[in-house]
């Protein structure tokens, strides 16, 4: 192997590795604060990339339906969890928050989807993608924030599931790629490197740039914060752990379709194409313990470069050598970090 074969690998590993790290970070975010291990990350990707294809392409997609689904029936549940007597002034915040705005944006989908610019397609794609995240937590997760970690996740792997489905029933089973965000190709010594690869990187790092100074400098991170360490404790200051899920949920789902938008040019998305993406940021986070930020970030770009370099080696074996990775970290915390069983 020359060293310029060993310089495209190891781009390539970092590339794939900034992706992962994003998802990995979501999940170590919602864990953290609601204890949810969220299986449907990845989904979020695949409906951001395949939503993206069909704006482009003129047509309305079908997450508009998905997501004006979603708000109905969270604004149902919200509706039959008020105390009486009911107030007006809480049934028009229900129908503002869970159906006014998927109906304006099947509204405009409607109307001028076939008129959008790109930054216009961009932003209806993170219009109609994000808040999928909080009206999930609102059905699926809400009522049953005390319930062990096994519930929960039995009842996410439930969500993942459905909008795998949603997603094959919506966008069918052809793969769409879009148009880069950035054309032209840059050479970089031996390597030619792609506009679309650079923006990836700069907005990965930008993105988690962001979310440091957000959990660090200011109220509402250290809120979110103060939630992931105690939600009761939280709760007697005047945290709502309620209100913290659903913000945790919409940071998720933004970061998940972020990544969705952003490696949408450079890889065919497919209806299921989200699990195997998530899943990759979801080994990220054990290594990470689900609790440091860093050390999934830095697990993630292992996992990147390692996929990379035994795709070129033995790439009938990649997946295994990848979640792999996964087996030393598990035993090594088995045995010099043990957690008692939850109860």
């Amino acid at each position: 192997m020359d060293s310029a074969i060993l310089l495209f690998l190891f781009q390539d590993g970092i590339l794939g590795g900034a992706i992962y790290a994003l998802l990995a970070v979501a999940f170590v975010l919602l864990f953290s604060v609601t204890r949810i291990i969220f299986i449907a990350q990845g989904d979020f990707v695949a409906y951001a990339g395949l939503t993206l294809s069909a704006l482009e392409r003129g047509e309305t997609p079908g997450s508009v339906w998905m997501l004006l689904g979603l708000g109905f029936v969270a604004g149902i549940r919200e509706f039959l969890r008020l105390h009486r007597p009911i107030y007006g002034r809480q049934v028009a915040s229900i129908v503002c928050r869970y159906l006014l705005l998927p109906l304006s944006v099947l509204l405009l989908c409607e109307l001028g989807v076939g008129a959008l610019g790109g930054l216009a397609r961009f932003m209806l794609t993170l219009a109609i993608v994000v808040p999928m995240g909080p009206f999930i937590y609102a059905i699926f997760f809400k009522s049953m924030a005390e319930s062990s970690i096994l519930n929960l996740l039995i009842v996410s792997v439930g969500v993942h599931w459905m909008m795998t489905g949603f997603g094959l029933l919506f966008f069918g089973a052809e793969g769409y790629r879009t148009a880069p965000m950035l054309d032209g190709s840059y050479e970089m010594g031996p390597l030619m490197i792609s506009g679309q690869s650079i923006l990836v990187l700069l907005l990965t790092v930008v993105i988690l740039l962001m979310l440091y100074v957000f959990f660090s400098r200011s109220l509402e991170g250290k809120a979110l914060r103060a939630a992931a360490v105690s939600s009761r404790g939280a709760g007697l200051v005047g945290i709502s752990p309620t209100d913290a899920g659903m913000k945790a949920f919409l940071m998720a789902a933004s970061i998940g379709t972020l990544s969705g938008i952003l490696i949408s040019p450079i890889t065919t998305i497919y209806y299921d194409s989200g699990f195997l993406i998530g899943l990759k940021g979801f080994v990220a986070a054990i290594i990470g313990g689900f609790a440091s930020y860093p050390i999934a970030v830095f697990g993630a770009l292992v996992i990147g470069v390692a996929e990379a370099f035994s795709s070129f080696w033995v790439s009938a074996y990649k997946e295994i050598i990848v979640f792999g990775l996964i087996i030393p970290v598990l035993v090594w915390r088995s045995i010099f970090n043990p957690h008692p069983e939850e109860e």
